[in-house]
């Protein structure tokens, strides 16, 4: 990350040069004028040194500005977009060597050109409020590029892990034993568990829990899943164990919306508790085994739900840690989608995508999402039977108009609230899927075009369709407008 004494240097620096172009001095007639060398003025102007108050007392006169004027951290208005990223949290809390980023080369490039990377931050900022990106959306987003980036697989937690059950001796044979995670929280971190307070604050109904770090006192919802209090108290674990300081203290994190740091030790630490609760080589074990079955059998895949009893999002999350690490099943994607009680539309509400961006992602927040996705029809089906539970079911989407085709695992939950939610993986199909699942090939999995959304879809006579294709109209109207301008500007 930025530090504070790195900003200061960067935006005297841009002023300093600014200031000088403005005057019409060459490099060497300023450091003349002001007694430095041309070297001393070159590392000054790029961010890398701060001269002392007599240099800047006479820079300030040479350039005819004030003192204050001159160290102040406020930027002309042709600069002012890389002053407000430089001051902002976003910038100065984003660890920059998490993705192999120097934060010298950063300032290096900003100070080398400006104006050019001045138009590129305006762009992201102008693309951000046009989305309503707030800070928590980037960091979300940041943390899937993290996620992306290692194919979703992390060998330090993957190790600390192993590490943490051979030092408490932690049976890990399905189904994980939530005890153990409670006796290592009170005996180890001193922690004690409160299942009653939560419930005396209705107005924090949708959180499952809270920790209150002066009593080391743990709040949990009662009424929650052993699924989902093993999670939480998994996550706790991992908050010690790994000795992450920055951390949110509810299980959602933009409920109190902090640093990225926070975030990204957030991910960790769920990472940890699923890995944890669904130990490495027993599931892959068991996933050679599903994929080794020559039929579809919705019901082998419940089983693992049952075996080690998680929820469906634990369950496909873990999954996406382990395929491209142990089938070699890369440029996969994970989606999570919400429908409220009654509602009409759904949300696109986790998603995460490796090697690649597929469809549908959540840039068009205002648009009808394909109902021919499993991971839609499905959930259509659970709410229209009316009755609580899961379903399961496979599908390979064929992406309309592109050789892309994908083998996608679906598992929706309807709940007796009415709320209905489903988690997907998708799978590329290529020759080395054919090789590990030997199920793919089973007739019975229904195929079907899909799409990103009904505003951007052709599919004729679409029987589900929500919207009409005004994206497609749209474009076809400027393809014809440019066709004729092109026509005519040749005489045609």
């Amino acid at each position: 990350m930025l530090t504070h004494a790195q900003v200061v240097r960067l935006i005297f620096g841009l002023k300093l040069r600014q200031l000088r172009q403005e005057r019409g001095l060459t490099p060497a007639a300023l450091s003349q004028a002001v007694d430095v060398s041309v070297s001393y003025l070159n590392e000054i102007e790029k961010g890398k040194k701060y001269p002392k108050a007599d240099k800047i007392m006479a820079f300030a006169r040479v350039l005819g500005v004030s003192y204050d004027e001159l160290v102040s951290l406020h930027l002309g208005k042709r600069l002012a977009p890389i002053s407000e990223l430089l001051q902002s949290d976003v910038l100065r809390e984003f660890p920059l060597d998490m993705f192999g980023l120097d934060p010298a080369r950063l300032i290096e490039m900003i100070s080398d050109a400006p104006t050019r990377v001045m138009a590129f931050i305006s762009t992201i900022l102008e693309l951000a409020r046009n989305y309503e990106m707030r800070q928590e959306n980037f960091y979300l987003a940041a943390l899937r590029s993290y996620q992306e980036m290692h194919d979703n697989y992390f060998d330090d937690l993957e190790d600390a892990v192993r590490s943490c059950v051979a030092r408490f001796r932690l049976r890990t044979e399905p189904p994980f034993d939530m005890h153990q995670l409670e006796d290592l929280l009170g005996q180890e971190y001193h922690y004690l568990i409160d299942r009653h307070t939560l419930s005396e604050h209705p107005e924090l109904q949708e959180l499952r829990s809270v920790y209150q770090p002066a009593a080391r006192r743990l709040l949990l919802r009662p009424g929650l899943s052993r699924a989902q209090e093993m999670f939480v108290l998994g996550r706790e674990v991992a908050f010690n164990y790994l000795g992450l300081k920055e951390r949110p203290y509810t299980n959602v994190p933009s409920a109190t919306p902090g640093s990225f740091e926070q975030v990204l030790n957030h991910f960790r630490a769920s990472y940890f508790a699923v890995a944890l609760i669904m130990e490495e080589s027993q599931l892959v074990a068991d996933l050679q085994a599903l994929f080794t079955t020559p039929r579809w059998n919705a019901a082998l895949l419940l089983g693992l739900l049952t075996r080690y009893e998680v929820s469906p999002e634990m369950l496909l999350q873990r999954v996406t840690n382990l395929l491209a690490r142990h089938f070699g099943i890369g440029s996969l994607f994970f989606l999570r989608f919400d429908q409220e009680p009654d509602a009409q539309g759904f949300r696109l509400t986790k998603e995460l995508h490796l090697s690649r961006l597929h469809n549908p992602h959540g840039n068009e927040l205002q648009e009808h999402y394909c109902r021919r996705w499993v991971s839609l029809w499905l959930m259509e089906q659970a709410r229209q039977a009316g009755s609580p539970g899961l379903r399961v079911a496979a599908q390979r989407s064929r992406y309309w108009q592109t050789p892309d085709e994908y083998l996608c695992i679906t598992i929706a939950r309807y709940d007796a609230s009415g709320h209905a939610t489903s988690v997907t993986v998708g799978l590329p199909v290529d020759d080395n899927l054919r090789q590990k699942v030997a199920f793919l090939a089973d007739e019975s999995i229904p195929t079907r075009w899909v799409n990103e959304t009904c505003e951007r879809c052709s599919i004729p006579d679409c029987e589900v369709r929500a919207a009409p294709p005004v994206k497609i109209v749209e474009q076809q109207r400027k393809t014809e407008l440019a066709a004729s301008i092109a026509a005519l500007v040749q005489g045609q």
